[in-house]
């Protein structure tokens, strides 16, 4: 489920809006706005769009401040200058920890804390590979080493490290429309020839990290009487279907972002993609990562599949590489148990959320993640729809 920033901007959901109409009518091109803006509701855990604007206006200006020392000790420890406003939450915590903005004399930063990446990094790797990433010409927020030379620094306990801030339109919402998918094609071809080396395949894309069935996570739920207990009960032959991948041969796997989705993918300054959330950046066979993009950018929740916008991302990989990896059911496990241990942790983190604010969130998310599992049958129409070109 997409999550709204903090102190959020209509203008941004009218803006995410039009951008989602140009995916939907790559399919229809008789698709009407309104559609658009369901759509990108039921993205964000609404009904309609009114629900959706009438949340907006509920968080409209609410944002979290920090203490004021704990922005100046994040500016003398990563050399940013001197501050000059207070440092302000951009979003909810995530997976792995919490965006924040904060301004200098020497501009505009993005500090985040990262204390629940997985697996447990230094962030040396993924930084270098964003410095290759870069000069190979991607656009991304520079990512800033502290004054020790060092990624990460420990603050009162957690674990921080800075972006440079990049200024750009809001995330992208699926489908995403043909021109955009192209690029995002080019992006990842470009990152797969850095080919930069692993020692492995990303345990969190490589196998369940849980040992529980899906039949013991749905007696939990009712156990502990969540409202969506009987969802998730409904849901287990698909996320059992999610388990059911044969072991195939992949290619070596490679150092990629591991997360290109369009929530992670920005519009910047002249059209440019702008690529963010490379702190899951891991070890993946490059066709599992170009099958999980089929599926992130070209699928909608839904499950309708967007042609052009699944063929014009191969065609834009292979207009980089000069080819495509060979694409099959089996080259979808990787996005498949991805997902899998998603699901269950965020099962376990609605099962545990405290106060109102908090399980309402995790309501809306858990229900809307049960509601849109994708299926081997959305995968083979993505291969059936590339075959066809």
């Amino acid at each position: 489920m997409k999550t709204l920033p903090d102190n959020p901007d209509l203008d941004h959901l009218r803006r995410q809006a039009k951008d989602l109409l140009a995916g939907l009518r790559d399919s229809d091109p008789t698709v009407p706005l309104a559609a658009a803006q369901a759509s990108l509701a039921r993205q964000y855990g609404f009904r309609t769009w009114t629900a959706l604007k009438a949340e907006v206006d509920r968080l409209r200006g609410r944002v979290d401040v920090a203490d004021p020392v704990l922005a100046q000790r994040i500016a003398v420890l990563f050399g940013l200058g001197e501050v000059t406003g207070p440092l302000r939450s951009v979003s909810r915590p995530d997976e792995v920890g919490r965006r924040w903005a904060l301004d200098t004399d020497r501009g505009r930063w993005s500090p985040r804390t990262v204390d629940d990446v997985y697996p447990v990094t230094d962030g040396e790797a993924d930084t270098r590979f964003q410095e290759a990433a870069a000069l190979a010409g991607v656009t991304l927020p520079a990512p800033v080493r502290s004054t020790a030379g060092r990624v990460v620094e420990e603050i009162d306990g957690h674990r921080w490290r800075v972006h440079r801030w990049v200024s750009s339109g809001p995330p992208l919402a699926a489908p995403v429309s043909a021109a955009v998918t192209r690029e995002v094609g080019g992006v990842l071809a470009a990152l797969h020839g850095l080919r930069l080396p692993v020692d492995g395949i990303c345990p969190w894309n490589a196998r369940p990290l849980s040992s529980a069935s899906w039949e013991d996570l749905a007696a939990l739920a009712a156990s502990k009487g969540a409202a969506w207990a009987g969802l998730l009960a409904a849901a287990v032959p698909a996320l059992a279907e999610l388990d059911s991948f044969d072991d195939e041969p992949t290619s070596e796997p490679v150092l990629c972002h591991n997360n290109i989705t369009p929530g992670n993918v920005r519009v910047g300054a002249g059209g440019r993609l702008v690529v963010v959330g490379w702190e899951h950046a891991s070890g993946l066979p490059p066709e599992w990562e170009v099958a999980a993009a089929l599926v992130t950018w070209a699928v909608d929740p839904a499950g309708g599949v967007n042609a052009a916008g699944a063929g014009a991302l191969v065609d834009g990989y292979r207009a980089r590489a000069g080819g495509v990896p060979e694409l099959g059911l089996g080259t979808f496990r990787g996005s498949a148990t991805a997902l899998r241990n998603y699901v269950s942790g965020q099962v376990h983190g609605a099962l545990a959320a405290e106060g109102v604010e908090e399980r309402t969130f995790a309501d809306r998310a858990i229900r809307h993640l049960l509601a849109h599992l994708p299926s081997k049958a959305t995968y083979r129409q993505l291969l059936r729809e590339l075959a066809r070109r």
